[in-house]
């Protein structure tokens, strides 16, 4: 049986989302591991529709959606959404809010996890986004797994402005307008398929 590895996300403008894709395109290149891109079910939207019509937020893609409980069914993750105030948006922070029950099971004890995110500016969260969310994979007993500089050449990259950081691969999205760069993206597929591969190995080894 394949490798299952979640790519879970929120994306509001749908910078997370080109990530996400790009991430399950590293992981898929992994022989044995099968990827799958899931949007976070949240249940209610924290957002009504009059105001993300106000903020110019397109309609959510037709990517299916996930609920809590069906995270155990994975082997390994790729956790992904935008910033808000330098952390985790309260989207998809609700969403694992309402995991209480496979914490309870310890059913995500011992799964490796990597995080990747959006912010508007470079200095609105690169870092600390992805710091302050490791505290829910604490919890769970989940093991984070950073990209560390294993992506090379592309971590030290001065030229032209890149997201991302040895937390995991990242994005500036400014006023909605800019899009992930090429070296944005091939960061997202290094992501994917580094994860993927440790989680590989960890199921081959259990």
């Amino acid at each position: 049986m394949a490798v299952q590895v979640y790519i879970v996300y929120y994306s509001m403008y749908g910078h997370v989302e080109r990530l996400a894709e790009e991430i399950k395109k590293g992981a898929d290149s992994v022989d044995g591991v099968e990827a799958k891109l899931w949007q976070a079910r949240i249940v209610p939207e924290t957002l009504a529709d009059e105001v993300l019509g106000k903020m110019r937020a397109p309609p959510k893609s037709d990517v299916p959606m996930i609920s809590p409980n069906e995270l155990s069914e994975a082997d390994g993750f790729v956790f992904g959404f935008p910033t808000r105030f330098g952390m985790m948006a309260a989207q998809f922070k609700a969403f694992l809010d309402a995991t209480g029950g496979l914490w309870k099971t310890q059913q995500l004890a011992g799964k490796p996890a990597g995080i990747f995110y959006s912010t508007s500016s470079q200095g609105g969260g690169q870092e600390t986004t992805a710091l302050t969310a490791i505290t829910q994979l604490v919890h769970h007993g989940m093991l984070f797994v950073p990209i560390g500089y294993t992506f090379g050449a592309g971590m030290f990259e001065m030229e032209e402005i890149k997201g991302g950081s040895p937390y995991g691969s990242g994005t500036y999205a400014g006023d909605g307008s800019r899009q992930p760069t090429k070296l944005e993206l091939e960061q997202a597929f290094h992501q994917g398929k580094y994860i993927a591969s440790i989680t590989k190995k960890l199921k081959e080894a259990a």
